[in-house]
C-alpha cells in the first residue's frame, strides 16, 4: 500500500508550460556567462588572433554534442535529458553516474556563481557580501519553487539583457574598426595583424582551444527543459538552430571586434570589470559609466546562470529519483508541476556551497572546481557514445523527428575523437591535468555505487531499454 504522498509523486508530473522562445534564452543565457566577458582574454592571450581558430573547432564540436543530444531529446524528450539517454544505451550505471556527476557539478558551480555576484554588489552597496548572497539565493528560491513558466520568464528577460549588451557591443565595435565614430580613425588590420596570425604558433591554438572549448558549457539545460516545454519537438528544432548561430556569432564576433581592436599582448585575464576586453573596447568609444555598465552586466550574467543551475539541477534529481537512483522524495511534484524537495535540495546545497567559498578548507574547494571542466568533457563524450547507440534504435522505432544531425555515424565518432583530444590535451597541461585526475576518481566512486545500488534494488547493471511509449 502507497501512501497519499507517495501516491501523488507517481501521479504528477512535471507540467509543459515553456514556450520556444524560453528555450531559446535559456540555451543562450547558460552558454554567454560572466566568462565571456571575464575569460576571453586568456584564449586571445595565448593564441593572439588564431583564437577565432580555437572559437570555430570548439565550437563545431560543441554544436555537434548538441544536434546530437537534440536529437535524443527531440524524439524521446525527459527531464533527465543526457543521464536518461545515457540509461537508455548502456544500462543504470551509465545514468546513475553521468546524472549525479551533472548535479554534482550544478551544485559546486551554483556557489560560484553566487559568491561572484554577492561580491560585486556588496561594493556597490558596501555591505557584506553574505547578505546580497542571502537575498539572491531566497528569491531565486521562490521563482524555483513557482510554477515553470515564471523561472522561464526570468531566464528569458536576464538573457535578453545580455544579449542586447553584447549586440551593442558589437555595433560599436564595427563602428570603432572602420572610424565611422567621431574622433576615430579607420583601424582596419593594425593590430589583428600587426604582430602575426598566429603570434605563439600552433602550440598556442591548442591551448586556447582547451580554453575556449568549456566556455560553451551550459546549452545542455535546453534539452533537460524540453520535457517541461509545450511543443517539444518543435520547441528544440528551433531552440537548437537559434542557440548554435547566435552562440557562434555572439562569441566569434566579439572576438573579432576584441583582436582587431586591441593587440593581443595588451590583453591579460580579467579578474574584475576594469580589466575585462569588452571594457577596453567600451573605453574606446567612450561610453559613460562602461566598468559600472560592464560589471552591472556580469552581476546579471551569474545570476541568469544561477538561476538556470537551480532548475536543471534540481530536474536531473528528479529523474534520478523516479528511476530509483535517488531518495525517492525527491520526485514528489506539486499541483503547480513543480519538484519541490528536489528545488530545495539544490537550495540547500547553493547554500552549503557559497559557505564553502568563504570557508575555503585547504585543497578541498580547489579539489571540487577542478572537477568542473572535466565533467563537461565527460558528460559530452557520453552524450556522443548515447546517440551512436541509440540513433538506429530510435530510427527503428519511428520516433526520429525533423531534428536530426545526419551524418551517422561519422559526424558522431569525429566528435569523439575532437573530444578525446580535449582530454590529451589536458592532460598535457599541468593547469588542467588536476580536473582529469578530480573527474576521474568521482566518477569511478560513482560508478562503484550504481553498481552496489543496483545489486541491492536486483536490477541489471549494463542493461538499457528504449521503447516507444
Amino acid at each position: 500500500m502507497t501512501s497519499p504522498d507517495q501516491s501523488r509523486t507517481e501521479t504528477r508530473s512535471l507540467k509543459r508550460e515553456l514556450k520556444t522562445r524560453h528555450l531559446t534564452m535559456m540555451g543562450l543565457g547558460s552558454a554567454i556567462g560572466a566568462g565571456l566577458f571575464l575569460g576571453t582574454g586568456v584564449g586571445i592571450r595565448a593564441a593572439g588572433p588564431a583564437v577565432i581558430l580555437s572559437y570555430v573547432l570548439a565550437g563545431a564540436v560543441v554544436m555537434l554534442v548538441m544536434q546530437m543530444l537534440g536529437e535524443m531529446a527531440a524524439a524521446k524528450p525527459a527531464p533527465g535529458s543526457f543521464a536518461s539517454y545515457a540509461r537508455f544505451a548502456f544500462g543504470h550505471w551509465a545514468g546513475f553516474s553521468i546524472g549525479w556527476l551533472f548535479w554534482f557539478m550544478q551544485t559546486m558551480v551554483l556557489g560560484a556563481e553566487i559568491t561572484g555576484a554577492a561580491a560585486i554588489m556588496s561594493s556597490w552597496f558596501g555591505i557584506p557580501p553574505w547578505l546580497p548572497a542571502l537575498i539572491c539565493v531566497t528569491f531565486f528560491a521562490v521563482v524555483n519553487l513557482t510554477a515553470v513558466r515564471g523561472f522561464g520568464e526570468f531566464e528569458f528577460w536576464f538573457s535578453f539583457i545580455k544579449v542586447a549588451v553584447i549586440g551593442l557591443f558589437l555595433l560599436i565595435g564595427v563602428l570603432l574598426i572602420f572610424g565611422w565614430l567621431p574622433g576615430h580613425e579607420f583601424i582596419g588590420t593594425t593590430h589583428f595583424l600587426g604582430d602575426g596570425f598566429i603570434p605563439n604558433g600552433l602550440p598556442g591554438v591548442a591551448v586556447a582551444t582547451l580554453a575556449v572549448a568549456f566556455a560553451f558549457g551550459g546549452i545542455e539545460i535546453v534539452t533537460i527543459a524540453a520535457a517541461e516545454s509545450e511543443d517539444p519537438q518543435t520547441s528544440i528544432r528551433r531552440a537548437t538552430r537559434s542557440v548554435i548561430w547566435r552562440i557562434g556569432l555572439f562569441y566569434i564576433g566579439s572576438v573579432l571586434v576584441i583582436t582587431f581592436l586591441l593587440p593581443f599582448h595588451h590583453i591579460q585575464n580579467a579578474e574584475t570589470a576594469a580589466e575585462s576586453p569588452f571594457t577596453l573596447v567600451l573605453k574606446m568609444a567612450h561610453v559613460p559609466g562602461v566598468v559600472g555598465l560592464i560589471e552591472a552586466v556580469i552581476v546579471v550574467s551569474l545570476l541568469s546562470a544561477f538561476n538556470a543551475q537551480v532548475y536543471a539541477s534540481s530536474r536531473m534529481m528528479y529523474s534520478l529519483s523516479r528511476q530509483a537512483c535517488a531518495p525517492r522524495v525527491f520526485s514528489y511534484v506539486n499541483n503547480r508541476g513543480v519538484p519541490v524537495c528536489a528545488v530545495l535540495l539544490s537550495m540547500t546545497f547553493a547554500f552549503f556551497s557559497v559557505g564553502l567559498q568563504w570557508w575555503n578548507p585547504t585543497g578541498l574547494l580547489a579539489f571540487l572546481l577542478n572537477t568542473v571542466g572535466g565533467i563537461l568533457i565527460a558528460i559530452w563524450i557520453m552524450v556522443a557514445f548515447s546517440y551512436l547507440k541509440l540513433h538506429p534504435v530510435l530510427a527503428r522505432l519511428g520516433l526520429l523527428s525533423s531534428v536530426r544531425l545526419g551524418g551517422y555515424p561519422w559526424l558522431a565518432i569525429l566528435a569523439v575523437l575532437a573530444l578525446f583530444s580535449f582530454v590529451a590535451l589536458m592532460l598535457f597541461d599541468p593547469a588542467s591535468r588536476g580536473q582529469v585526475i578530480s573527474v576521474t576518481v568521482i566518477f569511478s566512486a560513482l560508478i562503484g555505487i550504481s553498481i552496489v545500488v543496483a545489486k541491492i534494488q536486483k536490477r541489471p547493471v549494463t542493461h538499457g531499454k528504449l521503447t516507444a511509449d
